[in-house]
């Protein structure tokens, strides 16, 4: 199941676990990403806390903790090469995974058809 926020992250839901990325549009908007920085495996984050960063041949830019958790794993292959994250955001080029606190929070964000609406 995918989720989306109004900044732009994807979560794909399994269980209690949520691995979290940038949505295509968000990796189109950046442009060519030549930086990421990730959290620490165990680090806990509050919804909206600043959880990674990206640079850009254009900007630098925050990615928002989706919702309240505990990064478990991260993806060390976006650190290594994140033009990843521009070639494959939605697979390949996603950024943490977090143990959700609270599963439930899962329903408040939106799903593929509002998130569509929302960048059209």
């Amino acid at each position: 199941m995918l989720k989306f926020t109004q900044e732009h992250e994807w979560l794909k839901i399994e269980g209690d676990v949520a691995t979290v990325g940038i949505t295509s549009h968000a990796a189109e908007q950046l442009g060519d990403l030549v930086f990421v920085e990730l959290p620490d495996v165990g680090a806990t984050f509050s919804k909206d806390g600043d959880a990674a960063t990206v640079e850009s041949v254009k900007a630098a830019s925050d990615v928002y903790c989706p919702l309240d958790g505990e990064v478990v794993e991260v993806n060390q292959a976006i650190v290594d090469d994140p033009s990843l994250v521009n070639s494959d955001p939605q697979g390949a080029g996603w950024f943490f995974k977090l143990k959700l606190s609270n599963v439930s929070d899962v329903d408040a964000l939106l799903d593929e058809a509002a998130y569509k609406e929302l960048i059209a």
